[in-house]
């Protein structure tokens, strides 16, 4: 598919890669009850346990899934971006939203009303499939997260989150504060520090101004855990290109 520009793909449903792949009967079924939303950074969109009233495919945003305790944010579970959808699962089966859904990258996503995307969904044997097949990635991602969250290094981890941000950007750079990834990964911001201090002096990252960049995709690469590529392989198998 010829790349599109950025303006285009934040209103074209064909730059998600689940509405790619339906059927154009199905695409313009759900499309009927569809609206292209604007999400800021840190938008809490689904919150855990509670019922779910819409679904959202991402354009160019990016959500981060995280589990909570005592009504605060603990620690990213996944990330979700143009390759995905929250919502869905909770929806179809009428159960609460599985951790606190926000907004990791802001940009653009598809909305669909709870009620419309059930009937839809109900309509199209397709369409539950895959959904499925991406709720199966999904609990994979969390589970090799899960993992690498204890078994390996910091600098590790945080390769592997800055890598799976930039997969889902689509872009060398994106905004990103030391506070937000600390928050994600779990740990004190001076941890971070540490970590992307390594990354930077490597020559792998540069960041400027809440705005991180890689420099060098390949090192960054090599300073992440095996997780990283597992979790890619795993979509690429599940849900191909």
């Amino acid at each position: 598919m010829t790349k599109q520009n950025p303006a285009a793909e934040a209103l074209d449903p064909r730059t998600n890669l689940l509405l790619v792949k339906l059927t154009p009967e199905d695409l313009a079924a759900l499309m009927l009850h569809a609206s292209v939303v604007t999400l800021k950074l840190t938008n809490q969109m689904l919150k855990q346990d509670a019922l779910v009233d819409a679904v959202f495919f991402p354009l160019t945003c990016i959500f981060s899934l995280l589990v909570t305790q005592g009504g605060e944010a603990q620690m990213e579970m996944a990330t979700i971006g143009k390759e995905g959808v929250i919502g869905a699962y909770e929806v179809f089966h009428k159960v609460g939203a599985m951790g606190l859904s926000i907004v990791q990258i802001p940009g653009t996503a598809i909305r669909i009303k709870g009620d419309a995307f059930r009937r839809w969904m109900t309509e199209s044997p397709e369409a539950q499939q895959l959904v499925h097949r991406h709720m199966y990635a999904l609990v994979r991602q969390i589970l090799y997260g899960a993992s690498c969250n204890r078994l390996h290094s910091m600098k590790e981890r945080c390769a592997r989150w800055l890598l799976m941000t930039q997969d889902r950007a689509g872009a060398d750079s994106f905004p990103l504060t030391q506070e937000f990834l600390s928050h994600m990964l779990g740990v004190r911001r001076a941890t971070v520090n540490v970590a992307t201090g390594m990354l930077k002096k490597a020559g792998f990252i540069r960041y400027s101004r809440g705005t991180l960049t890689v420099i060098d995709r390949a090192g960054l690469e090599s300073a992440s855990c095996a997780c990283y590529q597992a979790i890619r392989a795993i979509y690429a198998a599940i849900l191909p290109e």
